[in-house]
């Protein structure tokens, strides 16, 4: 695989690249590494697949991965997860990120995992903390985290820690590249202006798209119907895309089109199938697409009416979430302990 095509690899399917020069500049000087972060916070979802996903292009393409499960971030953010059961959703975390990459056609085997109580205690980490933290304004943190961390008029001090934390977290892991959410933007531009003052090196960032939620307009974790769960049952998946804002012809914060593009065909791709619409022969018989962009084109021209596309939708979003589904079937007692308020006996 030449450096094109890694590259291609590598960026596919992110919204921004900081930089492409410094990207091909790495590429060319070796094999790099990336890391992103996840908070074990309220359950993953069908989004986080979608942003998860990539990791078996940057395996594909030789970057070697690191997951950090950012435990104390999780507590740091408005106490999002009581302290006691850090451990628990971390190890819910591990358990649902391994799934995620298998269902994507890579080996879970192939990544590491970290958790930020790993290291993030230790003192040469803390020692820079502190000299961050008296050399970077309120103002400036705030600023960095606001698409990211609760915020209310009173913010609680951990919300300003976590954005130095999140930088010291590139260095620690020797990260060349930060991965994640396009809400992650502002912390790792602060990574970029700063790391360099405190041992470090300014990250390449790559930033993956947040999906529009079911209901249109931001998918919202808290909002059942706005996203996918990666527990739904078939049936759950199919009244949800049944139920989705999906109208003729139009793609602006379109959910399901948006889960097509970034979850379902490159999928497929791996496993060397195609997306079939089924229709009735009466209306034009089976529609049978290679790629998303002859979706698209074919729901924009009117050729594929929502109602079609609707169920061939849930369909391959459910066989994509199934292996994971699976897998997290078989930690009940996991997820009962991660989240007692939802799964704890009653």
């Amino acid at each position: 695989m030449d450096i094109a095509e890694r590259l291609d690899l590598v960026t596919r399917h992110t919204t921004e690249v900081v930089t492409e020069e410094e990207l091909r500049t790495l590429f060319e000087e070796g094999d790099p590494s990336a890391y992103i972060g996840y908070a074990p916070t309220g359950e993953m979802h069908i989004g986080h697949f979608t942003t998860m996903r990539k990791l078996a292009d940057f395996l594909r393409a030789g970057v070697d991965v690191t997951v950090l499960i950012a435990d104390l971030h999780a507590h740091l953010d408005d106490n999002k997860s009581p302290f006691d059961l850090l451990d628990a959703r971390s190890a819910y975390y591990e358990t649902a990120i391994e799934g995620m990459i298998e269902a994507a056609g890579a080996d879970p085997e192939d990544v590491s995992f970290v958790r930020g109580t790993d290291f993030q205690l230790d003192e040469e980490y803390t020692l820079e903390m502190y000299r961050m933290a008296a050399e970077t304004t309120i103002s400036r943190t705030q600023r960095a985290a606001s698409e990211v961390v609760r915020e209310s008029e009173s913010p609680n001090l951990g919300g300003l820690i976590y954005p130095l934390m999140q930088t010291l977290d590139v260095k620690a892991l020797d990260a060349d590249i930060a991965y994640g959410g396009v809400d992650q933007r502002g912390i790792y531009m602060l990574s970029r202006e700063i790391l360099p003052d405190h041992g470090g090196e300014s990250p390449i960032c790559l930033f993956a798209p947040l999906l529009s939620g079911l209901a249109g307009g931001k998918m919202s974790a808290s909002d059942e119907a706005s996203k996918v769960n990666l527990t739904d049952s078939p049936d759950e998946v199919d009244e949800k895309i049944g139920q989705a804002y999906c109208p003729a012809g139009e793609v602006e914060e379109n959910g399901v089109l948006e889960y097509l593009d970034h979850l379902v065909f490159p999928i497929l791709d791996v496993r060397g199938e195609s997306f079939v619409v089924e229709r009735p022969e009466e209306y034009g018989g089976d529609l049978i697409y290679e790629s998303y962009d002859e979706v698209e084109a074919d729901f924009l021209s009117g050729e594929l009416h929502p109602a079609d596309l609707k169920p061939a939708a849930a369909s391959a979003i459910s066989d994509a979430i199934d292996p994971v589904r699976e897998h997290l079937a078989d930690e009940e007692e996991l997820l009962a302990e991660a989240y007692p308020e939802k799964y704890g006996a009653e």
